[in-house]
């Protein structure tokens, strides 16, 4: 049997708190701002991974709302699915694995971020959780939300 094709499952949250302000990280190994998240672990489910990574990441614990978007980067078969979550407790704080986190006007989130996560924070607003692939920086197909 030939080599099967691997995948990676990551897992993000989208966090607003009551002013509808968003939680970014300042990513540690790439200096990139995103959304809290990361690789799930194969015993966590996905509610319990975006918890897990959001507090890791920032300091700040989370209830996951549900679920804002499916993602798929094509060069790099990582599967990402998005939650959008509110925060329960705790301050932002700089960890081992972002440089500063922190609350956000929605329009300067957005601006901090490449096309491929800023979307990702713009689906957390909507209804229905849109699918969409992308190749690392761009978006290239999506299914209508």
């Amino acid at each position: 049997m030939p080599d099967m094709p691997k995948h990676s499952v990551s897992v993000a949250g989208i966090v607003i708190n009551e002013d509808d302000q968003v939680l970014l990280i300042q990513r540690r190994d790439n200096g990139r701002w995103e959304a809290p998240g990361g690789v799930l672990e194969l015993e966590e489910t996905f509610e319990d991974g975006v918890k897990r990574e959001v507090l890791e990441e920032t300091g700040v614990s989370v209830e996951v709302e549900r679920l804002s978007g499916t993602y798929k980067n094509l060069s790099r078969g990582i599967i990402a699915l998005v939650f959008r979550c509110r925060p329960l407790s705790g301050t932002p704080h700089p960890t081992d694995e972002s440089t500063h986190a922190g609350w956000f006007e929605l329009n300067e989130a957005l601006s901090k971020m490449d096309e491929v996560y800023a979307i990702r924070v713009t689906d957390a607003f909507t209804d229905i959780p849109p699918v969409r692939n992308h190749d690392g920086v761009t978006v290239t197909q999506s299914l209508p939300a």
